[in-house]
């Protein structure tokens, strides 16, 4: 027992000598670089509150004032007005001057608002640039986005990428738009003469979407390859 309390008492007087010396060193190493980690928690300081003052008084009114000039935009774009919601008019600005002015301010949506105007307006370059750009995560909206861009590439008869991002936009958002992607997909793979993508693509709109508009048609497309 006596033995026993004698190495306990060795164990307590080494782990208090530990933490002396972990002490000491601690305040060593203080002491000898005292100005700079003052110099660096000062500068730490200082730019947490720069943080904190941009984001109050520059950043957050920017976004007030970026969102502001998006409501006759986004007006002019509901009308299909989509010359004046992309270039404005004078007195308000279109969507490719707020982007310009505030870019993501403005929120992500501004990039498919100008992408679509551009695509409406047949410029097609111009709208895959700006699709691309939309990084939105709501689904819906992006499987959107990348069914236009492959409106775009139709539409500049690059029908390869255009058929692959239709069907990148089904497989984005598998709802009620899906069967409208993949109808687009299959109808560009006909035009490129890749007959068996086509018929891969009807097919699946007739096992999974059968409900859809596109469903309850997709019958003439099929028998119309089967028959070729």
């Amino acid at each position: 027992m006596v033995s026993n309390e004698n190495k306990e008492k060795e164990r307590a007087k080494e782990n208090t000598a530990a933490v002396v010396e972990a002490v000491s060193k601690t305040e060593l190493f203080f002491n000898s670089n005292k100005v700079a980690i003052i110099v660096i928690i000062a500068v730490l300081i200082i730019a947490g509150l720069g943080f904190f003052f941009w984001h109050k008084y520059s950043y957050l009114p920017m976004v007030a004032e970026a969102q502001e000039q998006m409501y006759p935009a986004e007006a002019n774009f509901r009308a299909e007005e989509y010359d004046l919601a992309l270039n404005g008019d004078g007195n308000v600005l279109g969507f490719a001057q707020i982007i310009e002015d505030y870019g993501k301010k403005a929120g992500k949506a501004v990039y498919m608002y100008a992408g679509i105007c551009e695509l409406q307006l047949g410029n097609y370059n111009e709208a895959i640039s700006y699709l691309t750009s939309y990084k939105g995560k709501d689904s819906i909206l992006r499987a959107r986005a990348t069914a236009c861009i492959g409106d775009a590439y139709a539409g500049l008869s690059e029908y390869e990428k255009a058929a692959a991002y239709f069907e990148e936009a089904a497989s984005i958002a598998d709802n009620m738009f899906a069967a409208g992607y993949l109808l687009k997909a299959g109808v560009t793979y006909e035009e490129l003469g890749q007959y068996d993508k086509a018929l891969a693509v009807y097919r699946t709109i007739k096992d999974k979407y059968p409900q859809s508009m596109e469903g309850y048609d997709i019958d003439k497309y099929i028998s119309r390859i089967e028959a070729r």
